[in-house]
């Protein structure tokens, strides 16, 4: 499903250039995502790709060095395909911060542009550290590459996080804005790739059944999970400067948050769409420094199992202090302030090493009454329970009471499931095909705007603020292999409520 336009739209002839081509966002993501859209023949005929990184290699090893990458992450491939792809693959050799690289990089462009046809549309896709990005876009600009003229676009992707806290968030923006405008900037978050996210407005806004019921009158609560079990791996040294709040927060769980609560805009045009979303993510209430302490949770992952393999806690891997107080674990209780989310708990949580990997939104209705029950062998009545599955497994779940066969009444809990491959087979998907395809239709709608950023960033500051004045003092503090830390689960206990997790 994608947001705004038929899969079938042909998109402009381009160039697309990547930064950091030689990296593993590159050989592991964007390569084969790219294969998989000429595969569905979804590729412009003229188009063709250049890589800028720091190793030195001609064209043909940098072919070679893909053709042996796209084996190993793309799985089964059409050799006719692939080979079609890769004589369209150049190079250029160079520092981001070399204007002569950027000078060849301009040669090379214009000659590429000759030689297949593509009409001076370029894509610079930026798959690198945060701290190239400004610099990057400050090279393009001086070579005059971002200019858009006769016709032709000019358009930047640049992947999360964008900045470190508020004050970084707005800084890179203005940086950004100098150089482009807003509608030349891809905020690329992957997650929003995954069908079942673009599906949750689908879902809420075009069945009868569902819409009516999307508030506060009808939803106990909502929950949603991004649980890894996969530790830190070679990211210590990243994982370090950012924590779990920082990289997973901000962008993932509260874009997941804006498509669960937002209002329904009056089309599915970009702008319209981002402009509910900010909306709601404005709405989310401040936390005071008390709140914080009350309604988050970090933790640390220490020594476990997982898959019944022992793994070693988070100062003990590479790259990070021994004596490391960043957290690998955050849970929170938000509220959004709205008409429709009045008094409706949102709980968040994510985290490396946990008992299983899958992200989840579950959306807990309020009970029925009990009185029609109680001279029954019914204890009591479990709510109504929507959960929309992300990863790995994507599906929608939904239980409702039926009663249990027997002369005796009792109500018991049933599920009606929905899964995503039994029911429209699946594909290879990395899940930046849908992105990769909309950055070349121009479609922004699954990307994040400037005050989108922001907004985000002033959700969690206040979070930010309390822990660097107030450290955590026991970590590691929880198990790798475990759902998190003790002090999750009361989080939601004193509420009456626990986290929802199917093992």
């Amino acid at each position: 499903m994608d947001s705004s336009h038929s899969i079938t739209q042909i998109q402009d002839s381009c160039v697309m250039v990547v930064f950091g081509a030689d990296g593993d966002l590159s050989k592991r993501k964007l390569l084969p995502a790219l294969y998989h859209l000429a595969a569905g023949n979804l590729l412009p005929k003229e188009f063709a790709l250049v890589g800028f990184a720091i190793t030195a290699m001609s064209d043909e090893e940098f072919r070679a060095k893909m053709s042996q990458a796209i084996k190993e992450f793309a799985g089964p491939i059409d050799p006719v395909v692939w080979e079609r792809l890769c004589e369209r693959l150049h190079y250029v050799p160079g520092d981001f911060k070399d204007s002569q690289a950027f000078r060849l990089l301009e040669e090379t462009l214009t000659k590429v542009d000759v030689t297949y046809g593509t009409k001076g549309n370029f894509l610079f896709y930026l798959a690198t550290a945060p701290i190239f990005f400004a610099e990057i876009v400050r090279q393009l600009g001086l070579r005059n590459l971002t200019v858009q003229q006769e016709g032709r676009w000019r358009r930047v992707v640049i992947e999360k996080p964008f900045g470190h806290d508020l004050e970084s968030a707005r800084a890179l923006n203005v940086e950004l804005g100098s150089v482009l405008n807003e509608n030349q900037i891809f905020r690329i978050d992957h997650y929003l790739g995954k069908e079942t996210v673009q599906n949750i407005l689908v879902f809420r806004f075009a069945n009868g059944i569902f819409e009516p019921i999307w508030n506060r009158r009808y939803i106990d609560h909502v929950q949603i999970t991004v649980a890894e079990s996969l530790g830190v791996e070679h990211r210590g040294r990243y994982y370090e400067q950012a924590g779990a709040l920082r990289d997973m927060v901000p962008n993932h769980l509260l874009q997941l948050v804006a498509f669960v609560a937002m209002e329904p805009s009056n089309s599915f045009e970009a702008d319209a769409v981002r402009d509910e979303k900010t909306k709601v993510l404005k709405a989310i209430l401040p936390l005071s420094p008390l709140e914080v302490l009350r309604c988050c949770v970090a933790g640390q992952y220490g020594e476990g199992m997982i898959e019944e393999a022992p793994v070693r806690s988070y100062p003990d891997e590479p790259d990070v202090s021994p004596t490391s107080n960043t957290e690998t674990y955050i849970a929170l209780k938000l509220f959004i302030d709205s008409w429709r989310w009045a008094n409706v708990p949102f709980y968040l949580r994510t985290g490396k090493r946990l008992a299983k990997r899958v992200t989840e939104i579950v959306i807990d209705f309020k009970c029925a009454p009990f009185l029609m029950f109680r001279r029954t062998a019914s204890e009591e009545l479990m709510p109504n329970r929507l959960v929309i599955r992300i990863q790995p497994d994507e599906g929608i779940a939904l239980s409702f009471g039926a009663k249990i066969p027997g002369p005796v009444v009792r109500v018991g809990n049933v599920d009606m499931e929905f899964d995503y491959a039994k029911h429209f087979g699946s594909a290879p998907s990395t899940g930046y095909e849908t992105l990769l395809y909309d950055c070349m239709v121009g479609d922004q709608t699954l990307f994040n705007r400037a005050d989108n950023v922001e907004v985000g960033w002033s959700a969690v500051q206040p979070i930010l603020d309390v822990w660097k004045a107030l450290p955590p003092a026991s970590f590691p503090n929880y198990a790798s292999g475990t759902w998190g830390p003790r002090e999750a689960d009361e989080l939601l206990e004193r509420d009456g409520r626990h986290w929802y997790t199917k093992t």
